[in-house]
């Protein structure tokens, strides 16, 4: 992974990319000086009620507003409540953002708050002790026993995938971090104003290492000494921990985003055509409700090889779920596959596509094939798609 500064469009951004074997699999850009509300927490207070669309509209601040569905509501923190037992206008309450603004629409906000660290997340509303269901079965016993007896009734704790290699010592220490900081939050509400901001996530590019770490990530390198010094205090234990390194890139001659051909591989992301190994391609176009992609045979000629139309279907999924992470494409996505002949490709090509997916560290699923052989996906929408990111 790198993260550095780079002019985009005439202007300055800070790229995070995540790399494997010199290929770019994801990629984020925040513009320099851009602050995100992404996973920070605030009193808000309810602007309007839209019964039709089953949502409130929160004010952050006097003139930001977010939008809240009502149907997630549980149990909200309130600062402030009109009618006892229900929402209406004026009231104030505990929000987190949990989706950023896209185009037009408002950034989503909800009232289950929720702190995520490196190996531990807590929640609020879902009250239970989950641990991760890749771990295995000794593993996870063990962790539900270090836990359940440390956990209150209270919040609601989960148990993540990179608890697997760390020690029972480095386990309770971010434990301890977490509930410290959680109490305040979910203790002090009360007391605070109107507009507050309760707790303010990290930059884009901390979240994105400490999600990257869990993938096993061999070298951060960064150019900036700010940003290192900054990683080198959140993750130098954790990235040591995964037999990585942390590195300030110093050579003057060769920048690191030359050294890694950033600008190119950006470039490519935002092109509309992909081309495949096999000579076939991907058409990208991205639709006010869906992204749609069409998988073209290109330069194969038909009828050359039994099974070539088969082969480049496969080659397309496996690029087709690095372009959902590549541009962070989300919602709905409909993909048009060469025609095939028999059952059996279909299903070869649905499992194929659907262990490529599963590799998206943001929930991406194949949901079927239509009568007309498209293939469905839906990914969660949780950050901008990167052409918003670097044209809006």
């Amino acid at each position: 992974m790198i993260v550095t500064k780079e002019m985009i469009q005439n202007r300055p951004y800070l790229v995070t990319a995540l790399l494997e074997e010199d290929r770019l699999m994801e990629v984020s850009c925040d513009a320099v000086g851009s602050k995100s509300v992404l996973g920070s927490i605030f009193i808000g207070k309810i602007k309007r009620i839209a019964k039709n669309v089953g949502a409130a509209f929160v004010e952050l601040a006097p003139g930001e507003t977010a939008y809240l569905p009502l149907a997630e509501v549980k149990e909200p923190l309130m600062v402030k409540q009109c009618r006892p037992g229900r929402l209406t206008e004026e009231d104030e309450l505990v929000v987190q953002v949990v989706k950023d603004a896209v185009k037009m629409k408002e950034p989503t906000v909800s009232t289950n708050i929720t702190l995520t660290g490196q190996r531990l997340v807590f929640t609020r509303e879902n009250r239970l002790l989950g641990i991760s269901k890749k771990l295995g079965k000794q593993e996870r016993e063990s962790l539900r026993e270090l836990f359940s007896e440390r956990k209150e009734d209270w919040y609601g704790l989960i148990v993540r995938t990179s608890a697997v290699n760390c020690t029972k010592e480095q386990l309770l220490r971010e434990f301890e971090e977490l509930y410290g900081r959680f109490s305040a939050i979910t203790g002090q509400y009360m007391h605070r104003t109107c507009y507050s901001c309760l707790y303010r996530a990290p930059s884009g590019y901390v979240s994105g290492v400490r999600e990257a770490l869990s993938l096993g990530l061999h070298r951060i390198v960064t150019d900036d000494a700010a940003i290192y010094e900054e990683l080198k205090e959140a993750f130098g234990e954790d990235v040591a921990l995964w037999g990585g390194e942390l590195v300030l890139y110093e050579d003057q001659t060769l920048s690191l985003s030359a050294l890694y051909g950033l600008k190119g591989k950006l470039k490519d992301a935002l092109k509309e055509k992909v081309w495949l190994k096999s000579g076939g391609y991907l058409v990208i176009q991205p639709t006010e409700a869906l992204t749609v992609i069409d998988v073209n045979s290109g330069k194969c000629v038909k009828g050359v090889q039994k099974g070539l139309y088969l082969k480049i279907n496969l080659e397309a999924a496996e690029e087709i779920a690095r372009q959902l992470r590549l541009r962070n494409i989300s919602g709905i996505c409909v993909v048009d596959f060469i025609n095939m002949d028999t059952e059996e490709e279909k299903e070869e090509l649905a499992r194929s596509l659907r262990s490529h997916l599963s590799k998206d560290r943001v929930p991406a699923v194949l949901v079927d094939f239509t009568k007309l052989g498209l293939a469905e996906i839906t990914r969660k929408k949780v950050k901008r798609p990167l052409w918003e990111q670097v044209f809006q």
